[in-house]
């Protein structure tokens, strides 16, 4: 989630604050000067009047006595929802704490960062989605992927509830478990059983890729913090000491953080001209980050790739978007996330507060991609499993015969992993690379991840190649900028219309 921290917006948090906690005493000189539109200067203090007259009514006359502070909850809730912006929302003082802890960066939980679509109708019920899971955390291990959806949570229909009570359920005491029943793709759905643990936001992990005496550094950023700039830096400073050759900027499943963050990461390969810009319904708000040579630290003429996929959203999409803006990195794997909006979390009085999508951003080449995502340069897509297959995967997962082998043979090597695979498909027909993948994570969910797995990772296989390329300097001049690809798409749909 791409936000301003609230040093960047001072006046607008105090100015709002007030606002909405004295609102049934504001006066009609205050809204003239909010608005030149006479006529919506009226709407609006007719429809606040409405809204104080109905919030008195149902006080002193609804059957039972109740609490005023429900009332209130329930009215900013409704306003919030009206807007129809999943990342629009009220914050009671519960969830606050949650988005102080995150920010923090340690929580109880599952680790999976999700959306909920604000309106649930029978054709489309409003399912958790999740956007990327939190690596080395519960739902990562237990290989929950971008794109799943949380049907269930502890036998509740995730439809059928909010936000807040999703996040109650999925955070809580450290140790206790959480049912989830999920679907991937249309038709697979299978149970998984998590523990929760205590979630600490990662920023940064790094290494190097050694191939054919090529040593190519590997930058794996899983989400924008306060820290990620600095352990950006550590890696890059490890890298030029290994004479590294290339640059692998891994992005996937990151869905974003902080926008100062990101500029501060990104400046470090840009050294002039835009990173990217934010843009309001009102100019005074609108922000220009620019980059510059001084802070820029990453050495010319070594290639570039990043890595992105469907769980890369918001501040992964600036960082992305700006250096293939700038022609300074090549993009591979699947379309991102698209999320192109700025939330600015605004604190009450009442120890409450909102989130409030305040701006749009856009990158240098002047292209707002919200809701469509970045295009890689080169689409690579893992491989999907068969109707028979789907079949077997669910099978095997709500199964203990992986889980029971690793457990009777601890200390499984690469081999000994690849054999029992082996081993797998003659009773499961299935594709090797997939029984593999299984049986890792079930290895490994007791144990350090790998940094990375080329065994089973064929995007970043094609990204190892596309850096060690002898072509790759012509690669990257045949790039489009984002505002070229949308103006491409934008002429091809008015030419379908046409015909």
């Amino acid at each position: 989630m791409s936000k301003f921290t609230k040093q960047d917006k001072p006046i607008i948090v105090i100015a709002l604050a007030l606002f909405l906690s004295l609102y049934s005493v504001i006066t009609p000189a205050l809204f003239a000067q909010n608005s030149s539109d006479v006529e919506n200067s009226a709407k609006s203090r007719q429809y606040l009047e409405l809204i104080n007259s109905v919030f008195t009514f149902v006080q002193q006359n609804y059957v039972d006595e109740v609490d005023p502070k429900i009332i209130y909850e329930g009215a900013m809730k409704g306003i919030m929802d009206s807007l129809g912006d999943t990342y629009t929302s009220y914050l009671n003082e519960k969830q606050m704490r949650a988005m102080s802890d995150t920010t923090v960066g340690n929580f109880g939980g599952v680790g999976l960062s999700i959306s909920k679509p604000a309106e649930s109708t029978p054709e489309k019920p409003a399912y958790v989605e999740v956007a990327s899971p939190i690596e080395d955390t519960p739902g990562w291990k237990a290989g929950i992927q971008s794109g799943d959806l949380l049907l269930e949570i502890n036998g509740v229909k995730t439809p059928d509830i909010t936000m807040d009570e999703v996040l109650g359920i999925l955070r809580g005491k450290i140790g206790e478990s959480v049912n989830l029943l999920i679907r991937r793709g249309k038709t697979m759905e299978f149970p998984v059983t998590l523990v929760r643990a205590l979630i600490e936001v990662p920023t940064v992990k790094f290494g190097m890729i050694k191939e054919n005496g090529n040593n190519i550094g590997y930058l794996r950023i899983i989400e924008f913090t306060p820290q990620t700039p600095e352990r950006v830096q550590q890696a890059l400073d490890s890298f030029k000491e290994d004479d590294f050759s290339g640059l692998i900027i891994d992005l996937r499943n990151n869905p974003g953080g902080l926008i100062t963050s990101v500029v501060d990461v990104a400046d470090k390969f840009i050294d002039s001209g835009p990173i990217v810009s934010t843009k309001s319904r009102h100019s005074y708000e609108n922000s220009v980050y620019t980059a510059s040579s001084r802070r820029t630290t990453m050495p010319k003429n070594i290639p570039i790739v990043v890595l992105i996929n469907k769980g890369s959203a918001s501040a992964s999409e600036i960082l992305s978007g700006a250096l293939k803006d700038n022609h300074l990195a090549y993009l591979v794997g699947e379309r991102t996330y698209g999320k192109g909006s700025v939330q600015q979390v605004v604190p009450l009085p009442n120890s409450d507060g909102i989130k409030l999508t305040m701006a749009r951003y856009y990158t240098p080449s002047d292209s707002n991609i919200d809701k469509i995502g970045i295009p890689p340069d080169l689409i690579v897509k893992m491989p999907e499993l068969s109707e028979e297959e789907e079949k077997i995967y669910i099978e095997l997962i709500t199964s203990t015969e992986i889980a029971d082998y690793v457990e009777s043979h601890p200390n499984m090597t690469e081999a000994h992993i690849t054999a029992y695979a082996k081993q797998l498909g003659y009773k499961y027909k299935m594709n090797q690379l997939y029984l593999r993948r299984l049986v890792k994570l079930e290895v490994y969910r007791t144990r350090t991840q790998p940094l990375y797995d080329l065994d089973f990772d064929i995007q970043l296989n094609e990204a190892i190649n596309v850096v060690k390329s002898s072509n790759f300097k012509n690669l990257l001049k045949m790039t489009k900028t984002l505002k070229e690809l949308q103006e491409i798409a934008a002429k091809e749909v008015e030419i379908a219309d046409k015909k």
